[in-house]
């Protein structure tokens, strides 16, 4: 029977639905002419005509929602996926679909609040309405999940992006009345509240559940038991959920059915992943295919129990802590087709048994502890499309047997940890492979001093990476004519010349060379979007049409023979963000109009001999983050224009002739500034309080000018110098390829030092050879973390601050060459991390202290030319000789007792005189002879105290010289 026509009432309704809509795609172009059941995304009924299904996904519609689809009685499927309304609110009357079982709104940027007039679908079975995960996408929540309960013939909800934080519904209460549910996704709805079995309103109903997805919240719990007697659950994902141990010791035989069981990115640490993998076997050996624990602190060997899952087709434990080797019974998970244990710290060999695995697509053992040989038996992997075995110590030789049964082999990477093994990769220069690769990476080992010449068979190449692998060759002409994405060859012993123009078959995004012996003149133009071409011997000026190279970001040759002045062209690279043109011959000005280039995040012009000043363009790029113009013949006070420059991140315009003050806005404008290089200049004044302001700056040198008065005492709240920074990446970590990572050269330990990888924890402040004075501020010991402090060659007075040993990161202290005087402070001694000390040429006295990092230091002329030191490595001692204590000691109590007898007669004198005065004067004036009598007695007296002076003041004289040998 033939098909009836859609009825008219409701082909006008869809009219006007799509007369509501924007349609930028022309989606809707055949909604046109009398039959709607025609048109696209429209089904109906075959036998009453009725519009029974509305379709519109992926669609890039726009626009309003019309309550004209209200006359599609019948309609019973609706689907507005991923399209885009705008942040426009669920309409109310989709509620009053009563034979709706679909209803579909997911990534339609949809907002606003969901109606619970949706709670009155209750033949709905499929209800979809996750919101969209990019950036700046329209909120989407809920008041309450009461209407949840209204929708009883439920076999599938997804709610994943609403706001469900704000529901006055607790989430578990909603969905557990619903007797038919299936599916349950919420993820990413700052959830905090994970129900347990301590609350007194839980009972747990879901007897059909399959599917639970509640990942991406902020729980903050460990796992309650009720999810593990969930006997239908096939699916759980609770990834990046905030989920910590322990894990319930429940037991797990209800999980029989369980496929997929994902807990990566939680906070379960130590052993507690061990113990689930050897619980897990119990109930779901033979169902388990996915298990994901990866990006927890799981830690301790892996099982034997690992190799029971008899099913397990994908296992991923990366970025843990497990250590000890893999376990032997891994070759018994021989339907496993992906393994990824990525940045552990697991050692020893890979299993000889690795070759049972005959379903295994993606193997990855990259980033571990692991050495040896790699076994023979990896080339039996024929399913094998990805290999990486990238930061290991392996051992041995690699050759054509590895591979002679890898035909599917698409992805291979080697890039192993700098020479730290001998590691060959040997194949013969005529061998065909049997794989087409699509991506290799082989680093830091011996491949051969020719060329590979098998990689011109591989068409499909688009990265290629050989780097540190011993090639002492020219670049092969057909390596030019790949469709090349990525290609790294740095760090080898090429020869000869770029071919000009610098041309692939299609623009390449990363092009690297660094590191060779290239020679002959810089490419005119090229197709290339980062080009690194440092540390070769390129020489000759720039080309003057570099300009021409329109798709250009970045633009590294530093470490070359450049000559000449900077082309005006490169303000036609309107792209460019990073050029390092340092280390050259380059001369002349910097060029004054690069008005184009407002991209810029890094500019390095260092270690040439431009001249003049800073020109003004520079000034008005607020994204520049790195301008690093040092050890050139730049002129004039800093451009006040520079404050614009807020972003910045790092400053060096050390070592050129640079006059003025240092400009107050630098602390005020840059509140980024991580790294301030000013020494070598001729600045002049004080240093601004306002560098007090960079509570990120942790490297401050400002050595070697001629900056007057004291040191600020607010230095003491730099607060980026009071904790331990951490690197991004590990030092021998080179894999990745950063498009600007700055060198800087600082005096340390007394050298100078150029700091690459490890700059961004360098802790340092140099003000040394300036004409500062004062004393050094007490408030520079809260600087607990501060790596280096030179203040030499200074004005410098007072004491060292007595609280210098709570600075526990100082490595390198030099006051050297100040008038600082007074004792060196015992707390020193606890700064155990000092290993260079320089206190030479002060007026430092007292003993020299000898406990920890002191006992080390044994030059003397760390304190010479301070006359009041004493003590080891100095030849003054702080002690006499052992043969004069006893004498010293008896002079001593002599002094102590004439001491005490002086005291008693000088005491007795004045407070006889007064009474003696009127009881003796006044007797001796009435009567003769007593008064004969007292003048006899007083010149007998007065001889007898005269002996007694004289034998005190020698006694006194010995005293004084014995105190004087001994200062």
């Amino acid at each position: 029977m033939a098909r009836l026509d859609c009825k008219e009432g409701e082909r006008k309704a869809l009219l006007e639905f799509k007369h509501g809509l924007i349609d930028p795609s022309g989606h809707l172009s055949s909604w046109f002419g009398v039959d709607c059941c025609e048109w696209t995304g429209v089904d109906c009924n075959n036998k009453t005509g009725n519009v029974v299904k509305v379709d519109l996904r992926n669609g890039w519609l726009g626009g309003e929602i019309s309550d004209s689809l209200l006359d599609l009685k019948h309609l019973n499927y609706l689907d507005l996926s991923f399209n885009d309304f705008k942040g426009i609110q669920i309409p109310d009357f989709l509620g009053s679909f009563e034979r709706l079982r679909y209803l579909n709104l997911s990534y339609a940027a949809i907002g606003g609040m969901i109606p619970p007039h949706l709670g009155n679908l209750s033949h709905l079975r499929y209800l979809d309405l996750h919101g969209n995960y990019y950036y700046n996408s329209p909120a989407v929540g809920v008041y309450n999940l009461n209407w949840i309960s209204g929708l009883s013939s439920l076999e599938y909800l997804d709610l994943g992006g609403v706001n469900l934080s704000k529901a006055t519904t607790n989430w578990m209460q909603a969905v557990n009345i619903l007797p038919s549910l299936l599916e349950l996704h919420l993820s990413n709805c700052e959830l905090n509240d994970f129900p347990h079995y301590s609350d007194p309103n839980l009972f747990v109903n879901f007897t059909s559940l399959q599917v639970i997805d509640l990942s991406r919240n902020n729980f903050n719990t460990n796992l309650p038991g009720w999810l593990f007697n969930i006997s239908t659950l096939r699916y759980l994902y609770l990834n990046s959920a905030a989920i910590r141990g322990p894990i319930p010791h429940v037991k797990l035989q209800s999980l029989r059915n369980l496929v997929t069981l994902d807990l990566s990115a939680n906070n379960i640490i130590g052993s507690e992943g061990i113990e689930l993998v050897n619980n897990l076997p119990i109930c779901c050996n033979n169902s388990l295919e996915e298990l994901l624990l990866d990006s927890n602190g799981l830690s301790g060997e892996l099982p034997d129990s690992l190799g029971n899952f008899n099913n397990l087709r994908s296992l991923n434990l990366k970025y843990n802590n497990f250590d000890g080797p893999l376990p032997n019974s891994i070759q018994h998970l021989t339907n496993l087709e992906s393994l990824d244990l990525r940045k552990n710290s697991l050692s020893g060999p890979i299993p000889m048994g690795i070759g049972n695995m005959l379903r295994m697509k993606r193997l990855d053992l990259s980033f571990n502890l692991m050495n040896g040989t790699i076994p023979k038996s990896i080339g039996q992997l024929r399913e094998l499309t990805e290999l990486y075995l990238d930061g290991n110590s392996w051992e041995g030789v690699v050759s054509e047997i590895h591979f002679n049964n890898l035909t599917k082999l698409e992805f291979l990477s080697l890039h192993l940890l700098p020479k730290k093994q001998p590691f060959r990769f040997h194949v013969r220069p005529e061998w065909i492979p049997p794989f087409s690769l699509k991506y290799i990476d082989i680093s830091n080992c011996d491949v051969s001093p020719m060329f590979p010449s098998w990689l011109r068979t591989q068409k499909r190449l688009y990265h290629i990476t050989l780097k540190n692998v011993g090639i002492s060759d020219t670049i092969p002409e057909w390596l030019w004519k790949l469709d090349i994405v990525y290609l790294d060859l740095s760090k080898n012993q090429l020869y000869g010349k770029l071919p000009n123009p610098l041309y692939f078959s299609s623009t390449a995004y990363l092009v690297e060379f660094s590191f060779n012996r290239l020679v002959g003149r810089l490419p005119c133009s090229f197709n290339v979007t980062w080009l690194f071409l440092g540390n070769n011997l390129l020489s000759g000026p720039i080309p003057s049409n570099i300009g021409d190279s329109s798709s250009l970001e970045v633009l590294h040759v530093s470490g070359n023979l450049l000559n000449g002045s900077i082309p005006a062209s490169i303000d036609k690279l309107k792209y460019l963000s990073v050029i390092d043109l340092s280390n050259n011959q380059l001369s002349g000005k910097i060029p004054k109009k690069w008005n184009n280039l407002n991209q810029f995040y890094a500019i390095d012009l260092s270690k040439n001999k431009l001249s003049g000043g800073i020109p003004s363009w520079m000034c008005s790029i607020s994204s520049l983050s790195h301008l690093i113009l040092g050890e050139n013949n730049l002129t004039g006070e800093l451009s006040s224009c520079l404050q614009n420059c807020t972003e910045l991140y790092s400053l060096d315009l050390g070592n050129n002739r640079f006059s003025g003050e240092i400009p107050e806005w630098i602390g005020e404008r840059m509140p980024s500034l991580r790294q301030l290089r000013l020494r070598g200049n001729m600045l002049i004044g004080g240093i601004p309080v306002q560098l007090c302001h960079l509570s990120h700056l942790h490297i401050l040198d400002l050595a070697v000018n001629n900056l007057s008065g004291s040191i600020p005492q607010c230095l003491g709240n730099l607060n980026a110098l009071t904790f331990v920074a951490l690197l991004y990446q590990e030092i021998d970590d080179d894999t990745k390829h950063y498009e600007y990572s700055n060198d800087m050269e600082l005096v340390v330990k007394g050298q100078d030092m150029v700091f690459e990888s490890m700059l961004p924890i360098v802790k340092l402040i140099d003000l040394s050879s300036n004409n500062l004075w004062g004393e050094i501020p007490q408030e520079i010991t809260n600087l607990s973390m501060l790596g280096t402090l030179n203040l030499s060659r200074n004005q410098l007075i007072g004491k060292i601050p007595q609280k210098i040993g709570a600075m526990q990161g100082l490595e390198t202290l030099d006051l050297s060459c100040n008038h600082l005087s007074g004792p060196i402070p015992m707390s020193m001694a606890s700064i155990t991390s000092l290993s260079h000390l320089n206190l030479s040429h002060n007026l430092l006295s007292g003993p020299i202290p000898t406990t920890n990092q002191f006992s080390t230091f044994n030059d003397p002329s760390i304190y010479e030319a301070n006359l009041g030191l004493c003590g080891l490595p100095l030849l003054a001692n702080c002690t006499p000789p052992n043969n004069q204590n006893h004498k010293n000691d008896q002079d001593d109590k002599q002094d102590d007792e004439d001491g005490r007898y002086m005291t008693w007669f000088f005491l007795s004198m004045a407070m006889g005189f007064p009474v003696g005065f009127w009881a003796i004067c006044g007797s001796l004036a009435l009567n003769k002879s007593w008064r004969h009598a007292y003048f006899r007695f007083f010149d007998e007296t007065r001889d007898r105290l005269f002996d007694f002076i004289i034998v005190n003041m020698a006694r006194l004289k010995r005293k004084i010289e014995r105190i004087g040998v001994h200062g």
